[in-house]
């Protein structure tokens, strides 16, 4: 029988299988040369890969701004984008820190700017999320998860209520509902309001703006117009709501102020609608109420980009200045008294008000505003 033939690198080879180890070493060789090869040219490869991401992000990268405010906002634009990318443990370890009342029913947590109560679309991490995992923190890891009794916006700082059961969430839920928690806000805004006290009652609707990008917001829907001088009833819109704001102005200069409101109804962006359109106030880094028809960073004057220290182009980074300040609970289960919250500043709000060179307020005297302000009611 004829003996079997191998062919290799081009050649056929005639052989009785004997010598098949020397044949295979042969044949080999050029394999692991070529494989040596090839590791050495995709290591090669890679690492200049890698050297021109380095170089790029080198390239890219920002020069720290000498100015402190400049340097705050670059920080809270760092800080915002990392809230979405933080592991759920992290986020929920850094809200105890931020605890501002606990018992056995509540839970009240000082909510950071920039993240979001609820998931949704492009939302990679919210409180709702990390609700279970701050529970086991604080009640060890047989606790069941912590429930939401309301929201505040992305952007909006501050108090921010939790219950224990579903139940107790309920009745603070209803509590909301029925309108009978105080919720006092403190807000920078462009441009002083007029008058420094007042109620602004205009109904809200939602419609679709029509501008380059078309997009929904809220809006005002009022029941009278201006006609010649005379107030006229105009026609209802049926998916109007009911929204009532009460403001008072606590410090102010010619171009800003920080004002208190307190929101009587708690329909979605009541606030900021009522301060941009119904008193021409908008909320400092109110970047979608500041103007109607247009999604675009809110244009500031001069001298107030002036002493926030920025640029025009750099308006766009500077965040939302509204915190939820202050919140009275009702008395609720066990508790007999009222729950009276207070919550501070966020550091960027302070330093804001700083550079505008507005005045905080102190207790004694907001509240003998306040007694004033009631009493001529």
């Amino acid at each position: 029988m004829a003996a079997p033939r191998w062919r290799a690198s081009g050649l056929w080879i005639w052989g009785n299988g004997q010598g098949l180890g020397s044949l295979f070493s042969l044949v080999s060789k050029p394999f692991c040369s070529a494989a040596a090869a090839s590791t050495s040219v995709n290591a090669q490869r890679l690492a200049e890969r890698l050297r021109a991401q380095k170089r790029e992000q080198d390239t890219n990268k920002k020069p720290v701004s000498t100015n402190p405010v400049q340097r705050r906002v670059q920080e809270i634009v760092r800080f915002t984008r990392q809230l979405q990318r933080v592991h759920p443990n992290v986020l929920a370890k850094a809200l105890t820190r931020g605890i501002l009342h606990q018992d056995n029913n509540l839970v009240v947590i000082n909510k950071p700017y920039g993240l979001p109560v609820h998931g949704g679309p492009g939302v990679q991490l919210c409180i709702s999320d990390v609700l279970p995992i701050l529970a086991k923190m604080l009640h060890g890891h047989k606790a069941e998860p912590l429930h939401l009794c309301h929201r505040l916006d992305k952007e909006t700082t501050g108090i921010m209520v939790l219950a224990w059961d579903k139940d107790m969430a309920h009745q603070v839920q209803e509590l909301f509902r029925t309108r009978q928690v105080v919720k006092k806000y403190w807000a920078i805004t462009v441009r002083v309001p007029m008058p420094s006290a007042g109620v602004v009652d205009i109904p809200i609707v939602e419609k679709e703006a029509q501008g380059q990008q078309q997009h929904h917001k809220m809006t005002l829907s009022p029941s009278y117009r201006m006609d010649n001088g005379k107030m006229v009833k105009v026609r209802h819109s049926r998916n109007a709501q009911v929204a009532v704001t009460r403001y008072q102005v606590l410090s102010s200069t010619l171009s800003s102020a920080l004002v208190e409101l307190q929101p009587i109804t708690g329909i979605k962006h009541q606030l900021r609608v009522h301060l941009s359109f119904g008193l021409d106030c908008p909320i400092l880094g109110d970047h979608k109420y500041s103007d109607w028809n247009r999604l675009a960073p809110q244009k500031l004057s001069v001298g107030t980009l002036k002493k926030l220290g920025l640029k025009q182009s750099k308006a766009r980074y500077i965040p939302l200045h509204l915190h939820a300040q202050q919140l009275i609970l009702p008395a609720l289960g066990s508790r007999k008294e009222d729950l009276n919250l207070v919550c501070k500043l966020p550091r960027f709000f302070v330093c804001s008000l700083r550079r505008l060179g507005l005045e905080m307020p102190n207790q004694d005297q907001n509240e003998n505003n306040e007694a004033e302000h009631l009493g001529a009611q």
